[in-house]
């Protein structure tokens, strides 16, 4: 019924108004038909009248005299109810009102006609965490949104390519190496240890896991550390210099292994968490700009024909003339590459593999680098508007109301593993995705363990594993769930089902913007409703002809709730 009522208002907009071509166009972009909030208002309403009223400063009741009269010759409409400013009111005749569920269920990917939707390939690049220690529960909520959006987008018919991007080539990973060599060699004292390394037992694991055939002497440990400067990252630096200097052969062999190690344990973490990539992409693979023919020297050979120039002996890239608000280095004096450098040839490469849009997940500390990475695709002659960024706040981690303080460098975090050890995965993505993705999130631990209403993902779940009881029951009377409704006047569960018609709308609106929390929203209300009927009525006594359209009715619920879930990477729970 929606996509005739659809079609019905945009015939009028173009056969019935005299409005000028750009008016019908913004119109026909501007015009909703959604479901009312409550079945008092009708099932479906527009505000039709009220948009065009505006663009044409006419009296929305004038448009409304001319359009109801085509609505009311639909099939299926009953009546149809002036409200408000501008807002047309549509009441369907019940048996179409229960036709389009069984439709909806049935065959839910159609039941919202997409066709004016363009099907896009769409990559989607998120949690790509320096490969430097174990996944914490930070990144949990990027990977949870990520993956999330990929299923949603899925859903919506778009081809998905999910991707990590893998900083291997950077001097981070040089601190870890560091880091596992004095530890493997026992250089420092633990009181004395560098502040800038890594200090996590992970490092420990990682240094007795590696086979070395060097020994190092005492003397060799003290002309390691001897007149070390003051200052921490210039302590760090000289460390891995010393290193790579005169224990060349160490440390190749101790890079490779932490570097794996890592990445192994990451995607291991990844796995329980139910987060798939597709390809797994390393910064090393763009080569060296010794290499001329290397793809991160391609890429900045493109951008210094036109954009960029030398000064004090680095060479800038003038992104100030695509939006930026300075200039920005891309090859430093010692002719090293920025990471500016290497994420121009990435975003290079993206975007040369062919995708529509290309979705970058990042940290909402990385907002000021939104406009450099814009800069560097217009430098490149390519749109902009292909790179969407989305941002995820840090979800603050509490017990009990008491926030938990962490520490990456320090190696006092709490890790994404111990967080799905403690919860499980599903709850985990649940609380994650409870919150839209740009907004600070406090992820109480204490009530994820819980087994009460305060516990959202409880509450779902239970609705679900509430359905699944009944129905089991219902069986064991001897009955057959009913695949369609009957005839009966009973409309008890009719308020339960306009909600979960929704559930269409609210995957689309969840899918364009990018927000699965709508989903979470949405199960919120759905369970919230269910329960409230389940607590009114009792089900197995009532008559038997309202008895098959209220199994009717909780098929769907639970059926809506379980693709829901299943959207967000969550499995339905049968029973509690």
């Amino acid at each position: 019924m929606y996509n005739q009522i659809l079609s019905s208002l945009n015939d009028f907009i173009e056969s019935d108004l005299s409005f000028d071509s750009d008016q019908k166009k913004t119109l026909l972009r501007k015009h909703k038909l959604t479901l009312t909030d409550s079945l008092q208002k009708g099932h479906w309403t527009t505000n039709l009248c009220l948009i065009a009223s505006n663009l044409a400063k006419k009296n929305p009741r004038d448009i409304a005299s001319a359009l109801i009269p085509r609505l009311e010759s639909l099939p299926g409409v009953a009546t149809i109810e002036l409200a408000g400013p501008g807002f047309i009111n549509i009441f369907l005749r019940r048996e179409i009102f229960l036709n389009q569920l069984d439709d909806a269920h049935i065959n839910p990917q159609s039941f919202l006609d997409q066709s004016n939707s363009s099907k896009e390939r769409i990559q989607i690049e998120f949690v790509s965490a320096n490969p430097t220690g174990p996944l914490h529960v930070g990144h949990g909520r990027g990977a949870a949104y990520g993956d999330a959006i990929g299923r949603i987008l899925q859903r919506l018919g778009h081809e998905i390519s999910r991707e990590y991007y893998v900083n291997d080539a950077g001097r981070q990973i040089d601190i870890l190496a560091c880091s596992i060599f004095l530890r493997k060699f026992e250089c420092f004292k633990e009181d004395s240890f560098p502040n800038s390394a890594y200090k996590g037992s992970y490092i420990l694991e990682i240094a007795k896991g590696i086979e070395v055939d060097q020994v190092m002497v005492e003397s060799d440990k003290k002309k390691l550390i001897d007149k070390l400067p003051d200052d921490d990252e210039e302590k760090i630096d000289e460390l891995i210099e010393r290193i790579k200097i005169n224990h060349s052969n160490s440390w190749s062999l101790i890079r490779d292994f932490g570097l794996s190690y890592v990445i192994k344990s990451i995607k291991e973490d990844l796995t329980e968490f139910k987060v798939m990539f597709d390809n797994w992409f390393f910064e090393s693979s763009l080569g060296e700009l010794a290499d001329k023919k290397s793809e991160i020297s391609q890429a900045l050979a493109q951008v210094k024909k036109e954009h960029a120039y030398e000064k004090n002996g680095a060479v800038w890239l003038e992104s100030t003339k695509f939006g930026d608000d300075k200039d920005r280095v891309i090859i430093r004096e010692d002719g090293r590459g920025t990471y500016l450098s290497a994420d121009l040839a990435y975003h290079r490469n993206k975007l040369d593999r062919g995708f529509n849009t290309i979705i970058n997940v990042w940290g909402s500390d990385h907002h000021g680098y939104i406009k450099r990475i814009e800069a560097t695709i217009e430098a490149m002659g390519y749109n902009k508007k292909q790179m969407q960024v989305q941002l995820v706040q840090f979800a603050n981690l509490l017990e009990n109301g008491s926030k938990i303080k962490m520490s990456t460098r320090s190696g006092n975090f709490y890790t994404l593993k111990q967080l799905i050890d403690d919860i499980g995965p599903d709850a985990s993505r649940f609380f994650y995705l409870s919150k839209q993705a740009d907004q600070h999130l406090d992820f109480d631990i204490g009530i994820a363990r819980s087994n009460s209403k305060d516990n959202l993902y409880y509450y779902v779940q239970y609705a679900h594993a509430r359905i699944c009881s009944v129905e089991k029951k219902y069986l064991e009377l001897g009955m057959s769930l009913p695949s369609k409704f009957n005839d009966a006047d009973f409309d008890g569960c009719d308020e339960l089902l306009q909600i979960a018609l929704n559930a269409q709308f609210v995957i689309k609106s969840s899918g364009d913007n990018l927000q699965p929390h709508l989903i979470v929203y949405y199960l919120r209300d759905i369970s919230q409703s269910f329960h409230q009927f389940y607590n009114n009525v009792n089900i197995l006594k009532a008559q038997e002809s309202e008895q098959v359209n209220i199994m009717r009715a909780l098929i769907i619920v639970k059926s809506v709730i379980a693709s829901s879930l299943e959207l967000l990477g969550i499995e339905p729970l049968e029973r509690m």
